[in-house]
């Protein structure tokens, strides 16, 4: 066969098998037998084996890879993937309704109710209609390109359908990818026999899925996705979000049919109420609902915040309650050092999932409670993701139930537990402490802290497991040959990950001392007292009167502070750091710049800078951002929704500037 005709039958039979797979995976319309199936994708599979220089990414053939992939890079989303806030009752989702009317100035209002998927959110990239990639959301900005696994979704097309006029230069679908309740029962019969952990619910297995590095045993967990909107869309112009949603279906993609357009919160909350009984019947978890203004007009009037849009709100339906036995109370380590108590239950089914633990916060609400082990009590799954005790069943005590002991010493190094005035939280002030290490060396490599890029969660699980490291001072003593066995890491990543390392050495003092992970102190307290003492060393032997001497540190902080350079092993971990020739000192203040001399004050939600990058950058231009205005106040840069210290400024005379004047003057 020549290669023209080979391309001429090889585009035929890529054509019949995308309809078949429309007609089988979204539409549940199959028109041929599996045999015919089969028989129509091996005739394709043996021509483009005998013409490879004919395989496209495109190819219904390249949807499984051969090779599993060494690791995940970072890909940034074209459109931010914005969060929702949440409200849990009529009278919230009245709340919002007003909210929007207000914002629009009481123009007639449609809202699209759909159902609230409890999967994992993903952005599909498309050029021209052609697959490109396909990301998790990660923190919203950037996400784990998890193409290879997304391909083995049959539901996903790789090429839009309908005519090539109507399709868009490039178009970032939005939906949600998740595993059946039928399909998590079978993957747990498989585990269960080769004695693997189980998931413990479909949104959990659907995630631990999309992060497995071999694309070939992603297929075999049959994921699927519902798609729900649209990111960045060039060469189309939509009216209404219902409009996007018909197109994307025409194109061949599988949104789910459950929606309803409301034209008032009565409406939205008669929608919401009817689905609450019907959640169990679905093959799939739902959570609730999802409110969405229609006009998508509207919706640019409204705006987003730098977390969430103004003109989408979920609704989680009440958390379902259950009746559990608390067979004992053990205590927990966080990364700061706070000890929670957590009581461990009779194993009780709730939202899906079975509980067989519950936060009891602190001290003091095992207090309030009054409640004991051997108590029966009252339990729910606060915004269905936190297990919580609400109550105790007195009614059903025997006598036989034990008080619980506070402890005095932490349960994974023995230091003695401390409490502060004012706080109810008992606290391990030991750095070194095993149970808070994961935790803390996270927050020491974070983007804010030291930026130790590559040095992500899986890593640090692993060098920590593999006690390669016992607290952050070790980081610096890790070599090549550490890293380089470590899962999801290739040579290449190993070598970037030791020269992300010694790099964070030149950070500047601030980020060091934010990096510490001190209690109560952010990055803008880290920067006054780097600013404030000049050094390290300065800064250890400071006492509190000399803290609270400074403006913006308070009696608490100073405590903290205080308390965190006085403890033996904190100061051992500090001499490991300026050991490995960490920069101990503050660099010498800019001497000219844009604010030099300046104090400033951001209120508000910017577009251009998070709140850690405006002020990293006033501090680059000489001057000194503060989290308060006073009279010494030089200017207030206001950005949406400012809160009380706009108010404050205007009735002080400080000057307030949008973030508009604030770039232009930079």
């Amino acid at each position: 066969m020549s290669a023209k005709d080979a391309a001429k039958e090889i585009g035929d039979l890529r054509a019949a098998i995308r309809r078949h797979d429309h007609l089988y995976y979204v539409m549940n319309k199959p028109r041929i037998t599996d045999q015919e199936y089969d028989k129509l994708y091996k005739r394709l599979k043996d021509l483009e084996d005998a013409h490879p220089e004919l395989i496209t990414p495109d190819s219904p053939t390249q949807r499984v890879g051969g090779e599993p992939t060494k690791e995940f890079p970072v890909v940034e989303h074209m459109a931010p993937m914005l969060s929702m806030d949440n409200t849990y009752s009529a009278e919230e989702i009245r709340e919002f309704d007003e909210r929007v009317r207000k914002n629009l100035k009481g123009e007639d209002v449609e809202y699209v109710v759909e159902l609230k998927f409890d999967g994992v959110s993903i952005s599909l990239l498309y050029d021209k209609g052609r697959w490109v990639r396909g990301a998790t959301r990660g923190d919203g900005v950037k996400g784990d390109d998890v193409s290879n696994n997304l391909k083995t979704i049959r539901s996903i097309p790789l090429v839009f359908s309908g005519d090539a006029k109507k399709t868009p230069r490039i178009a970032e679908v939005r939906g949600e990818v998740y595993m059946t309740k039928k399909g998590l029962a079978e993957l747990n019969r498989e585990k269960e026999k080769k004695g693997e952990e189980l998931f413990a619910n479909p949104r959990n297995a659907a995630a631990g899925s999309l992060k497995l590095l071999d694309p070939r045993i992603v297929a075999g967990r049959h994921l699927d996705i519902f798609i729900w909107g649209i990111g960045r869309c060039e060469g189309m112009d939509f009216k209404k979000h219902t409009e996007v949603l018909e197109y994307l279906k025409e194109a061949g993609f599988r949104v789910n049919p459950h929606m309803k357009v409301c034209r008032n919160a009565d409406e939205v909350i008669e929608y919401c109420n009817s689905w609450e009984p019907k959640r169990d019947k679905l093959d799939f978890e739902i959570d609730g609902m999802v409110l969405k203004v229609n006009d998508l007009k509207q919706r640019e009037r409204l705006g987003v915040t730098s977390k969430s849009p103004r003109w989408a709100i979920a609704y989680k339906f009440p958390a379902e309650k259950g009746l559990t036995e608390v067979k004992d109370i053990i205590v927990q380590v966080g990364r700061t050092g706070a000890i929670t108590p957590v009581a461990v239950l009779a194993p009780v089914r709730l939202s899906g999932t079975t509980v067989s633990r519950a936060t009891l916060h602190n001290f003091d609400e095992i207090a309030r409670l009054d409640v004991k082990i051997g108590d029966k009590v009252y339990v729910e799954k606060s915004g269905e993701i936190i297990p919580k005790v609400l109550s105790v069943a007195r009614d059903k005590r025997t006598g036989k139930e034990r008080p619980f002991r506070m402890p005095e010493h932490c349960p994974a190094c023995r230091s003695r537990l401390v409490r502060f005035e004012g706080e109810v939280a008992l606290r391990c002030e030991n750095a070194g402490c095993p149970a808070q290490i994961k935790e803390m060396v996270l927050h020491f490599a974070s983007r804010n802290a030291m930026d130790i890029k590559g040095m992500g969660e899986a890593i640090v699980d692993q060098i920590v497991d593999k006690k390669l490291i016992s607290d952050y001072g070790d980081i610096y003593y890790l070599k090549l040959d550490d890293v380089k066995g470590l899962e999801r890491m290739a040579d290449k990543s190993a070598s970037n990950l030791i020269e992300a390392i010694e790099a964070s050495k030149r950070s500047e003092l601030h980020r060091l001392i934010y990096a510490l992970g001190i209690r109560h102190v952010g990055e803008h307290a880290a920067w006054v007292l780097a600013n404030g003492f000049g050094s390290m060393g300065k800064l250890s032997r400071a006492t509190a009167g000399e803290l609270t001497s400074m403006n913006e540190i308070g009696p608490v902080m100073a405590e903290s502070v205080h308390a965190f350079f006085h403890s033996e092993e904190n100061l051992k971990i500090l001499k490991k750091l300026e050991k490995a020739g960490l920069m101990m000192e503050q660099k010498a203040k800019k001497k000219a710049g844009a604010f030099s001399g300046k104090t400033i004050v951001v209120t508000g939600s910017l577009k251009s800078f998070t709140r850690p990058e405006i002020e990293e950058l006033i501090r680059k231009e000489g001057g000194n951002p503060s989290s308060s205005v006073s009279k010494d106040t030089s200017f207030v840069v206001a950005g949406e929704d400012p809160g009380s210290k706009l108010g404050k400024a205007k009735a002080l005379g400080v000057r307030v500037i949008t973030e508009k004047e604030f770039k232009e003057m930079i």
